[in-house]
């Protein structure tokens, strides 16, 4: 089975020449003495590192196209013809009641203090990368109408440009965090929230610290490792002056641009850019909960933890630890997914798939479970895009999935949004969007949704936030379908029995009863009647 093709892709800007190519290594099955390129080892050998990485970096956001054996299209969702499970009590169901609308998409999570979202997906960390930053407004504006969480991701106050430091290296000021949080607050009304993350550095610079006295920030959330990559969330820098500066700020920049050497390649042009890397986290049971005793200590209500796509040992650190501190919502992060900050090697060579990760989780939930311990909620993570696949996480980890934290599937939307807007403001639309019209309440199905429930604010909304909302309108009403076919009118009555493993092997690695046997003994007893 070829699950990926090395040594060329889209994302990396590479191509073979070669009709055919070796499968493990990606090289031409006729490599010429010559070659004028364009694949990874050619570009390799006068760009180096840089093609590690997907570009135009910063410009763009990319995802693994490696091809597991098992994954959530090995689940199908069940369909009954009678039944339907979270109905108001008030309510009786019957052919006029259960309809799809009258599902409730709405959960929560949280150890005590419950925080409501009206979808069960939030976003990914929007960091430090130009990407975040550029379409800021347009994320968080979209996330608060939505009624979701919104991850306001690591560095942030890091790479601030006007940040600034007290005399022991502690953030006092980052205008930054401040425009971040303040946007989301703007049109934030009581459903989801906006949490900072934290790695390394930002533990070092005193971020919770900052977050927690001039914002009064409820939530807080630890970051194990750099990036659900493991070394992943790199940034680029465009000039040697920025690079020092990150470097004084304890960064780690490569090449060292303190260093003459690469100062004079830059000015020549043979260095164009400089990466800033954060450091590995060293996590131990003791360092952690009393981590979270320091945080809870600050004034944080609420403490979540991020992790990635580590070992069965880790995962089970992080389900065991975090139940023993009584964390409010741990997110794991599967391979592949990724938003393109991350090498691309890495990217689809590194880590546990998420189908596999949550088939872990979901065993390990249940251990601790069966010796009386509560575990925290979960979110997984890697790769998400639709409700069907949605849908089928929240149900192969019921009762303990709670959501689904969605990266590149909650960007693109904001993006396509604020470019529909610009191009529409430059009279300029694509024909495939022309073909709905030329103005904004013509082309967005939400506009005047929008403009009557918001009035004059209804002018401060981006249009890469009515996207987003548009999006979430789709997800809403496909999630209401699919639940209302399987007679889940509330995502809490959504089960494991819900979905069923089309192969034999997904099955086998989820517990997932195989389609043969899904039903099997409900089915013959009938027969047998």
């Amino acid at each position: 089975m070829n699950l990926r093709q090395p040594n060329a892709n889209e994302a990396t800007l590479t191509a073979n020449r070669s009709r055919d190519v070796s499968p493990m290594s990606g090289i031409c099955t006729r490599c010429i003495d010559g070659c004028k390129g364009l694949c990874e080892i050619w570009l390799s050998t006068f760009r180096g590192r840089e093609t590690l990485y997907p570009g135009p970096f910063g410009e763009m956001t990319s995802g693994s196209d490696k091809n597991y054996p098992v994954d959530y299209s090995h689940l199908n969702i069940q369909g009954y013809a009678l039944g339907a499970k979270g109905l108001p009590k008030s309510i009786e169901a019957g052919p006029d009641t259960a309809v799809f609308y009258n599902v409730d998409t709405e959960t929560s999570y949280g150890w005590d203090k419950k925080v409501k979202m009206k979808l069960p997906i939030f976003t990914g960390a929007l960091g430090s990368t130009d990407i975040a930053r550029k379409n800021w407004e347009h994320f968080a504006i979209g996330a608060a109408i939505c009624g979701i969480t919104l991850v306001c991701g690591e560095n942030v106050c890091g790479v601030d440009p006007d940040l600034v430091l007290d005399n022991k290296g502690k953030v006092v000021k980052s205008p930054e965090m401040d425009r971040r949080i303040e946007i989301y607050r703007k049109f934030h009304d009581g459903y989801g929230e906006i949490l900072v993350q934290m790695n390394v550095e930002d533990t070092r610079l005193g971020t919770a610290e900052y977050v927690a006295s001039k914002h009064n920030l409820d939530t807080i959330e630890l970051k194990w490792g750099q990036g659900a990559k493991c070394i992943g969330g790199e940034i680029k820098v465009k000039s040697v002056d920025r690079a020092v500066e990150l470097k004084k700020r304890g960064y780690i920049v490569l090449p060292d641009p303190t260093r003459k050497d690469m100062q004079i390649a830059f000015k020549e042009g043979g260095i164009k850019e400089f990466e800033r890397h954060s450091r590995l986290g060293f996590v131990s049971k003791e360092g952690f909960m009393d981590e979270i005793d320091r945080l809870r200590d600050v004034g944080f209500k609420r403490v979540t933890v991020k992790t990635g796509a580590y070992s069965m040992r880790e995962l089970a650190m992080a389900i065991r630890w975090g139940a023993e501190a009584k964390i409010d919502l741990l997110t794991i992060d599967g391979a592949s997914g990724g938003t393109g900050m991350s090498p691309w090697p890495m990217m689809n060579e590194w880590g546990i798939p998420t189908f596999y990760l949550q088939a872990l989780t979901y065993q390990f939930c249940e251990t601790l479970r069966e010796r009386g311990i509560r575990v925290p909620d979960i979110a997984m993570a890697g790769g998400f895009a639709d409700e069907p696949n949605v849908f089928k996480a929240i149900a192969m980890g019921s009762p303990y999935v709670k959501a689904v934290c969605m990266g590149r599937g909650l960007m693109i939307p904001g993006m396509v949004g604020k470019h529909i807007g610009e191009w529409v403001k430059e009279g300029n639309v694509p024909p495939n969007v022309a073909k709905y019209g030329k103005t904004l309440p013509e082309i967005f199905i939400t506009y005047e949704e929008l403009k009557e429930k918001y009035g004059k604010r209804f002018e401060q909304i981006p249009t890469g936030a009515i996207g987003l909302y548009t999006y979430a309108q789709r997800f809403r009403t496909g999630l209401q379908q699919i639940m209302a076919g399987s007679r889940n009118f509330a995502v809490n009555t959504i089960s494991r029995k819900d979905v069923m493993s089309l192969t034999e092997e997904a099955s086998k690695i989820s517990g997932i009863p195989y389609i043969m046997d899904a039903y099997r003994d409900e089915a013959e007893q009938i027969l047998g009647e």
